[in-house]
């Protein structure tokens, strides 16, 4: 009797899943091409909608986003569940860690699942129910417990690995960085081109976006520089600042992720570059950087040489010290490797406007929220007497 029920238990559990994805080939655990690529020839565009669209729809995307709750994680999570998706949000830390996205989605389509990147079983619990997955996961500076190597490559080949055995994961979506080569001077870019490769290898139709530095609300360039201009009066710019960047709106960055989800699969097996509008130099950027929060530029140029000095120790005793160390923040020993070349969109490259997007221009609303930092006030600011007639404030 317990045999029997076991096995009607099993029944109902893949008629459950079959149910809930008609339109998927195999349900995860099937036998069937369990070792082949199985990501859909088309997009997502032909499932089953349900509504007008908006948050209260039924999209019939079940996303599970990995790094949902880092800094672009938290847009693309809003961008998919304006549209009406289901999104699962795998979190390794604290409870209060994906608060802040329940509040984007109407009432259980954001589905907070704690798993451990180690454990490949937890990665299969949190994937099991998708048809879509997407992969933020990325660290810029390596920790006593993850090295480059095991988030940017390791992780990328184990997620790209369980997605070929799911079945049933129509799309599969990787952000990278752009300037990831393994010939780059920095260890966090050669990481990500190996973890691209290694995608690649097992899922040839998956959609690779490499997004510049990323500027927005939380970002970790303008913030970082603007904390410390405010706290020590001054920024220093390292090798000068002459280094060529094209940094992008974060949310230009999500809405891509959105797009090449949607379209009719035109997007699979591709790469694309996604750069602002606009190249900056270092200085250029720094002088945006300025004027928004209205104080009064003061550099200070560290050769490369210098930098690399200056950042070497925490590099020297990362894992030689009982106790974590800081995170570093404009001395960044492999942010500086990734300095010595400029970072742009290549020539030949797919971009935005393959995706049918046009991306903000980063100065002005993309920026704005650098008014935080002004002295006094959003109004007031070290420079607001050049700026307004001493009349203009009571």
């Amino acid at each position: 009797m317990q045999a029997i029920s076991r096995r009607l238990g099993h029944q109902s559990s893949v008629h459950s899943l079959k149910s809930v994805y008609p339109l998927c080939n195999h349900y995860y655990g099937a036998d069937d091409g369990r070792y082949v690529s199985t990501v859909a020839t088309k997009g997502v565009g032909h499932l089953v909608r349900k509504g007008t669209g908006g948050r209260s729809s039924v999209s019939g995307i079940v996303a599970t986003v990995f790094g949902a709750t880092g800094f672009l994680g938290r847009y693309v999570v809003q961008q998919l569940a304006k549209m009406g998706s289901q999104v699962l949000v795998p979190f390794r830390c604290s409870e209060d860690s994906h608060r802040h996205l329940k509040l984007m989605g109407d009432l259980g389509q954001i589905v907070p699942m704690q798993f451990n990147p180690r454990d490949e079983g937890s990665i299969k619990a949190v994937m099991a129910k998708a048809n879509v997955v997407i992969n933020l996961i990325g660290r810029e500076y390596e920790t006593r417990n993850y090295s480059f190597e095991e988030v940017n490559h390791s992780m990328a080949e184990v997620l790209a690995n369980i997605a070929k055995e799911h079945g049933g994961i129509m799309r599969y979506i990787q952000v990278s960085c752009l300037g990831a080569s393994s010939s780059s001077p920095s260890k966090f870019l050669q990481t990500k081109a190996a973890g691209e490769a290694a995608l690649l290898r097992e899922l040839p139709e998956a959609t690779i976006l490499r997004p510049a530095v990323m500027i927005g609300t939380e970002d970790r360039i303008l913030n970082t520089w603007a904390h410390f201009a405010k706290k020590y009066s001054f920024l220093p710019l390292i090798g000068g600042g002459s280094t060529k960047i094209q940094p992008v709106y974060v949310f230009d960055v999500a809405a891509a992720v959105v797009s090449a989800l949607k379209d009719d699969g035109s997007s699979m097996g591709k790469i694309y570059e996604l750069g602002g509008p606009d190249v900056f130099t270092v200085r250029e950027l720094a002088e945006l950087m300025y004027d928004m929060i209205r104080e009064w530029p003061r550099y200070v140029s560290v050769p490369f040489p210098i930098a690399k000095a200056f950042a070497m120790p925490r590099e020297l005793l990362l894992k030689k010290v009982p106790f974590p160390l800081p995170n570093p923040d404009i001395f960044n020993l492999d942010q500086i490797n990734a300095l010595t070349e400029d970072t742009v969109v290549s020539k030949d490259a797919l971009t935005f406007n393959d995706l049918g997007i046009v991306p903000h221009k980063v100065k002005g609303y993309p920026v704005e929220f650098l008014i935080s930092y002004r002295k006094g006030g959003p109004n007031f600011g070290s420079t607001v007497s050049e700026r307004v007639s001493p009349d203009a404030y009571p």
